[in-house]
């Protein structure tokens, strides 16, 4: 039995997946933005371990999620399923200064993993929508830029498989994958989406907890449990350490502050 911790995982693809993984007799942690949605969560699954509240939205609110964590930890699993879509119509700016959706979908992930005991096995959530842009860090604040929307969506989940392979390269002794769920309908999705909801939570349960040896592997790119090419630019290490430096001058934390602590 594993000890997992999913984050985002109120509703959608999270929950499912945490409904998945207890259902296997895993000990599932969830994760809510406030007591309302943990109360939504507790209800759809009574068997969860814990449920831990907080904003990630803001840096602040990432370091007390991690804190909380790591009280209720180790984990052997952590997935980082938290994330908004590609609806914003504006550039909504955080107090930290920063866009909403790159503030939740990249900078929660990267306070989380440096702040949170290591697990051994990291799962991070992309899109399909990550092949259709560039790594734009010269800008990516969105300062400079017209804003839109479903392109800022795209870079932050192009940025989540950077991490994911940078972390991959950095903790050889974690199994750190990437997968793209689908354009499936939830919330996020949107009713449109055309994709198979049965199937989307899948891959990411499998690569928090199964032995099966497709599983045990590290660096990879997933869609419904088979390796997928990611973005070429995914591989570019001078990519994914300027993406990681930049993350630390944002948050003033180092992902290096973790590289010492034990596996859980």
């Amino acid at each position: 039995m594993s000890r997992i911790f999913i984050t985002g995982s109120s509703e959608g693809l999270g929950l499912m997946a945490g409904q998945l993984l207890a259902s296997q007799g895993h000990s599932v942690v969830l994760h809510a933005r406030n007591p309302d949605r943990a109360e939504v969560a507790s209800r759809a699954l009574p068997q969860a371990e814990a449920i831990i509240n907080g904003d990630v939205s803001t840096i602040s609110g990432a370091r007390d999620v991690a804190a909380l964590a790591n009280m209720v930890g180790p984990f052997d699993a952590v997935i980082h399923n938290v994330g908004v879509g590609y609806r914003e119509k504006n550039r909504i700016e955080t107090v930290d200064g920063l866009p909403h959706v790159f503030a939740i979908n990249v900078i929660a992930p990267y306070v989380l993993t440096a702040l949170m005991g290591k697990p051994t096995r990291l799962v991070y959530l992309s899109s399909g929508m990550h092949r259709f842009t560039g790594a734009h860090l010269d800008d990516i604040k969105w300062l400079t830029r017209e804003w839109d929307g479903a392109q800022a969506y795209s870079e932050s989940k192009l940025y989540n498989v950077l991490f994911a392979f940078a972390i991959s390269r950095l903790w050889p002794d974690v199994r750190v994958n990437a997968l793209e769920p689908g354009w499936v309908p939830t919330r996020m999705g949107g009713p449109e989406a055309p994709d198979d909801l049965r199937q989307a939570h899948l891959t990411q349960a499998w690569l928090a907890a199964s032995d099966a040896p497709e599983a045990c592997v590290t660096g990879e790119y997933f869609y419904h449990k088979r390796r997928r090419a990611p973005n070429p630019v995914a591989y570019h290490t001078a990519t994914q350490d300027r993406l990681l430096t930049l993350c630390e001058e944002i948050t003033g934390i180092s992902i290096n502050e973790t590289s010492d602590r034990e596996l859980a």
